[in-house]
């Protein structure tokens, strides 16, 4: 049976663990069943970011008459642009492949792998099925897949996850969207753009409910302009005919619980057709395809691989990172833990992996990014807080760009930064210097308020949002009915 000193299950940021253990001179075995360079690079951010500049450079050449610029699009080579996209992304993937098949230090297993042992493993397909090999240190880094929910019917139709509606080389007519979160935002605004209808079934009171609830009321009504909108709508059975899709959903009324849960009673009935569905209602771990049975690596009730603060799971010397430990499912998350579980494996001491600052992104448009607390959590730990929030059509430049949407800071009494939150032009990139005050400055209000920023450009936004008047909210919070 071959033996090595490192293997990985998955060929996302876990490789950047096998490359530190070849470069200490380790034998490392990679293990990968799919294309190489993991979800991200393959079937996530990179496909979907990129196709997405895309639709925000149409969607600023179509607002061009707000500026008094008149412009017509003659045409849009929708199926070269998908492509282009996907031809980049495989010739990356490919190359990642090739670098390891190259490389003296690397073993590939290109096949489904499971374990039979602590630290045994079995080729479960292939021209090797049945090979066994044993990792003195094994990193299970083999991600998520969309969750499929149970839908009545959902079996029998043909519906598209996020994997699939990447390489759509024709906009649909109509794309029915069930779920609510960033994917549905983004593949909503994408197709929507390049001239679909989109309906939207989402099953908590407003879309993006991982966002601040002040950012994602506001998300949902924008989203709502633009399309056919269904927040708090379970779906409950889905139908394909000749000719398309229909979704049959049940709205809820939801008491003001701020979490989501607390349903009153049932609402309406909805239905809502077209001709290609997206299931994009979450992603689940990989665990259940491992045999981890065969194991003492534990697995909390989702699924996701339980460890420690630094990495480690119930198995001496067995590991785990990325989206399959579930703490954020984000590809700069899982770079950060890479980093931790190769300092730790190599490095002089334990040190626990930081979360502190750890911000995300939605690329739809209107664009969403948030670091640290949101406001619902802190109001329900009883924490004391002071918020302002700054609109951008505030400030010279946002005033110049049309922009809607506006920066939140939170604060604790001390003037310590607890959260930001922006919907608006550029979030994404906004959100950094807040990333960088709370990580890397004092994480005080001064951090942000303090530095001289460029007149006039947009990052004064979030400088205004910071200095202004902050308010102590009471508890007299104005409740949404849905």
């Amino acid at each position: 049976m071959e033996e090595y000193d490192f293997v990985v299950i998955g060929s996302g940021s876990g490789l950047e663990v096998a490359n530190v253990a070849a470069n200490q001179g380790q034998s490392v075995a990679v293990a990968e069943k799919g294309r190489f360079g993991g979800t991200c690079l393959n079937r996530g951010c990179i496909p979907s970011k990129m196709l997405l500049y895309h639709a925000d450079v149409l969607e600023t050449v179509e607002r061009a008459g707000e500026f008094n610029i008149d412009v017509t699009v003659e045409d849009v080579a929708f199926a070269d642009i998908v492509r282009k996209v996907n031809e980049d992304v495989h010739e990356d993937g490919e190359s990642i492949r090739q670098g390891l098949h190259s490389s003296d230090q690397h073993t590939l297993y290109e096949h489904e792998v499971r374990f039979v042992d602590d630290h045994t493993l079995e080729v479960v397909a292939g021209e090797n099925e049945g090979a066994r090999f044993r990792g003195d240190t094994i990193l299970v880094a083999a991600g998520t897949r969309p969750t499929i929910p149970p839908i009545d019917g959902i079996e029998d139709v043909e519906y598209l996850t996020s994997t699939e509606a990447l390489q759509l080389e024709t906009p649909p007519d109509h794309l029915v969207i069930i779920g609510g979160g960033y994917i549905a935002a983004e593949l909503g605004h994408f197709f929507g753009t390049f001239g679909s209808d989109v309906s939207v079934v989402g099953r908590r009171p407003s879309l993006l409910p991982q966002a601040d609830e002040a950012v994602s009321e506001a998300f949902t009504d924008r989203f709502a302009e633009r399309f056919d909108v269904h927040t708090g709508c379970e779906a409950i059975s889905v139908s394909q005919s000749g000719d398309g899709f229909t979704v049959e959903a049940r709205e809820y009324e939801y008491d003001d619980g701020g979490d989501g849960g607390g349903v009153v009673e049932d609402g309406e009935s909805v239905s809502v057709t077209g001709d290609e569905l997206l299931v994009a209602a979450g992603r689940r771990p990989n665990t259940d395809q491992l045999n981890l049975d065969a194991t003492g690596v534990q697995t909390d009730d989702q699924g996701f691989v339980e460890t420690d603060e630094y990495l480690r799971t119930d198995v001496e010397g067995v590991w785990a990172l990325g989206d399959i430990v579930g703490e954020y499912l984000l590809k700069h998350s899982a770079n950060h833990e890479a980093q931790a579980v190769a300092r730790n494996l190599f490095g002089p001491e334990l040190q626990p992996v930081d979360y502190t600052a750890m911000p995300f992104a939605v690329f739809a448009s209107p664009e969403v990014a948030g670091v640290g607390a949101r406001e619902e959590e802190l109001r329900a730990d009883d924490v004391e807080y002071a918020v302002n929030t700054h609109q951008y059509e505030d400030t010279a430049r946002g005033d110049a760009m049309h922009a809607e949407g506006f920066v939140k800071a939170i604060i604790d009494t001390e003037g310590e930064i607890l959260g930001c939150h922006i919907i608006g032009p550029d979030a994404s990139t906004l959100i950094e210097e807040v990333v960088v005050a709370m990580k890397a400055g004092t994480g005080s209000v001064q951090d942000v308020r303090e530095s001289v920023h460029i007149h006039p450009a947009l990052p004064e936004v979030v400088q205004r949002a910071f200095s202004g008047q902050f308010s102590r909210p009471g508890h007299e919070h104005h409740h949404h009915h849905h």
